[in-house]
């Protein structure tokens, strides 16, 4: 396998996310979005994850955008500030050629340095997903649970698989510990 050369992302490569991205909400149900979004919000959502200080990251095969992955928060609330949610696409033209994991395994270090403990992975439609069960599985994430029906698209009712995978020193130290570097 090729080794994958993974980066943070640039304004410049946003062009590329989006073509990706475009495809996946339009044609296949890994994302619940029905609309995808234009450049201006994508662009958006990147500010948003830099300003955060999470990473976003691109992977490059070939001179081209092959994939992208980033982490957000999982959820707003306080206690849930050391919990991160990811997001991993790959560019049909590059799938099965580890760009995926390469971008999974960035991002888990990006994150851990951060200061996340804990990494969720929302599986849309895990029916027809298997291929990022297994990148996630390949990562060491494990599964927790899956919500029925809880997403409708293409007049089909849909599940999420949630995986979870622990950060650093996961829940094993109090993360406020001087002592423990993360």
């Amino acid at each position: 396998m090729v080794r994958v050369p993974v980066r943070a992302a640039s304004a410049l490569d946003l062009v590329a996310v989006e073509a990706i991205y475009a495809g996946e909400v339009r044609q296949h149900t890994a994302s619940f979005e029905i609309e995808s979004p234009d450049l201006t919000e994508i662009k958006r959502r990147w500010v948003d994850v830099c300003n955060r200080g999470l990473p976003y990251l691109v992977a490059d095969l070939e001179g081209c955008v092959a994939g992208y992955a980033y982490a957000v928060p999982y959820r707003a609330r306080p206690a849930y500030c050391y919990t991160v949610e990811d997001s991993v696409y790959v560019a049909p033209w590059a799938r099965q050629r580890g760009v995926g994991l390469a971008l999974l395994r960035a991002l888990l270090s990006g994150c851990e340095m951060w200061g996340a403990r804990q990494m969720v992975a929302i599986v849309g439609d895990p029916a027809t997903n298997n291929a990022s069960i297994r990148l996630h599985e390949k990562a060491e994430f494990r599964s927790v649970g899956t919500l029925v029906g809880v997403g409708r698209k293409f007049d089909s009712w849909l599940d999420s698989l949630i995986l979870q995978r622990p950060l650093g020193h996961g829940i094993s130290t109090n993360p406020g510990d001087p002592r423990v570097p993360v």
